[in-house]
């Protein structure tokens, strides 16, 4: 009782002025509180004890086993001298018996989305592997067969046999995800069994050239190794991505930025996989690169939202229906463009054999155009034979133009730098270090086809259209150039 009455008298011995600005404190305060937590409307979490209760008998531990023959490669040279041949046979037989085939083993995470036995996990936690094993919490294990696989975009579709309904996690809506939101990850690290990190959302939409549909969620909750193919949660106990790979400089292991497939995509792969084994992505024929405030400026195009074609394919989609290079696209099938990654995941997510509207600008005007998508085939490339390579000859130059040395694309140039006949311009050879064109990131190599949409031949047109851009007052030309597929590229000039 003491204490109270001597704080009490001690509020009351306070100026009439200061009393009422600690109210007034106190009421701001309250009000700031009532109104953050409606605004962000997700307060941070006591804990997450609750949610992993929930959720954890849904994850499973997944282990693989390949045997791997040996690849051992004999030199066969001269037979064995006469009288050895027996000797010969029996080292050759004991080697073989020394080197039997091994076992290589990997983990990995997963989860349940269906209660008559179907997983999700990482197609690179699979691999090639002879035998799938699913592990769950209570060490109840499963022999997993594959039921489809998408090497495009890591993902992997298993079943086991049960005679009882499993427990289960559902997608939520990932595009719902905002930077600083909580999420929460169960795996399998380093095969310790079910284990529980926690963070926020780093950053969304990242592209880390993995693959053509990059589009990852960043997280610094900790990911490690055997972490890949497992959930990462919102607040809800919803599956917002797929736990896939960290950014590890040096390998040094997790310093807190890892990376995850948002659940929206890994839904709609699913979806084809439990339906059909594979997935089939659509296709328009063509090559685009994001634009740059250089690239707009070079051809009069106001703003950097869309995506400008590089390159349209013979007797695709988009040749079919009138696409040029140098076009930008600004809309596809209804939705407006702001950069050529989200153009390649949209065209990627339209279904095969439909016809969608594509709204482009070319030279100062907008236009509608019509085509109709197919699928999109991934060839592997083949390996090339090494004893097969020839030195390729020696390339003359023949002409110096800002600081750039060209040299004719002829049969010697489309050797030395694999150019295919289709392809036609010049060769970049060398160039000056501290060019404007080193400086714009063209390389040895690089086939010029266009300067400001015109094609080139020979040295001669380039320093021609360069001059006559000079004329004009440009401060800059635009190159469509060949490298493995044609890129735009702006080049400053010099005055």
């Amino acid at each position: 009782m003491r204490n109270r009455v001597v704080n009490k008298g001690v509020i009351k011995s306070l100026p009439r002025s200061i009393e009422r600005g600690i109210v007034s404190l106190f009421v701001v305060a309250v009000f700031f509180a009532v109104g953050m937590a409606e605004v962000s409307g997700r307060p941070a979490p006591v804990g997450f004890a609750d949610l992993v209760e929930r959720l954890m008998p849904a994850v499973v531990n997944i282990s693989t086993l390949q045997v791997v023959e040996p690849s051992r490669q004999r030199e066969r040279g001269s037979p064995p001298e006469e009288g050895f041949e027996e000797f010969y046979e029996e080292f050759l037989n004991e080697d073989e018996n020394q080197n039997p085939p091994r076992q290589s083993v990997s983990l990995g995470s997963g989860f349940v989305i269906d209660p008559k036995g179907y997983i999700v996990t990482n197609n690179h936690v699979i691999g090639e592997a002879d035998e799938i094993t699913v592990t769950f919490t209570d060490g109840t294990q499963f022999v997993a067969e594959i039921i489809g696989r998408d090497a495009v975009e890591d993902i992997v579709l298993l079943k086991i046999e049960t005679d009882h309904d499993l427990p289960i996690v559902k997608f939520g809506n990932s595009d719902l995800m905002r930077t600083g939101d909580w999420v929460m990850t169960i795996g399998n690290p380093f095969g310790l069994g079910g284990s529980v990190t926690a963070g926020i959302i780093s950053a969304r939409h990242r592209n880390i050239n993995a693959g053509i549909y990059d589009d990852f969620l960043q997280t610094d909750a900790s990911i490690n190794r055997g972490n890949s193919g497992g959930p990462m949660f919102n607040l809800a106990g919803e599956v917002v991505g797929i736990n896939t790979m960290i950014f590890s400089p040096g390998g040094v292991g997790n310093i807190g930025i890892g990376f995850a497939i948002p659940a929206i995509r890994v839904k709609k792969i699913v979806a084809q996989l439990m339906t059909g084994g594979r997935v089939a992505r659509g296709w328009i024929g063509v090559g685009i690169q994001s634009l740059t405030k250089d690239i707009s400026a070079s051809i009069g195009f106001d703003g950097t939202k869309g995506a400008i074609v590089t390159s349209v394919q013979p007797d695709g989609p988009s040749f079919k229906a009138g696409v040029q290079p140098s076009d930008i696209v600004l809309g596809f099938n209804g939705q407006s463009i702001t950069d050529s990654n989200q153009l390649i995941r949209l065209v990627g997510d339209t279904p095969v054999g439909i016809d969608v509207p594509l709204k482009v600008w070319r030279n100062g005007e907008v236009l509608e155009l019509s085509l109709t998508t197919v699928e999109r085939i991934f060839a592997a490339l083949e390996p090339i034979n090494a004893s097969e390579q020839k030195k390729p000859p020696e390339i003359e130059p023949t002409g110096i133009v800002e600081g750039l040395i060209l040299r004719p694309l002829d049969a010697a140039a489309r050797q030395r730098y694999e150019v295919p006949d289709s392809v036609v311009g010049v060769v970049i050879r060398k160039m000056a270090a501290q060019s404007e064109a080193a400086h714009r990131g063209l390389r040895p190599g690089d086939v010029i086809a266009e300067v400001n949409l015109t094609p080139i031949r020979s040295a001669e047109d380039f320093s021609k259209e360069v001059a006559k851009a000079k004329e004009a007052g440009r401060k800059a030309v635009l190159l469509r150039i060949y490298r493995s597929g044609f890129l735009i590229i702006p080049l400053p000039l010099s005055q």
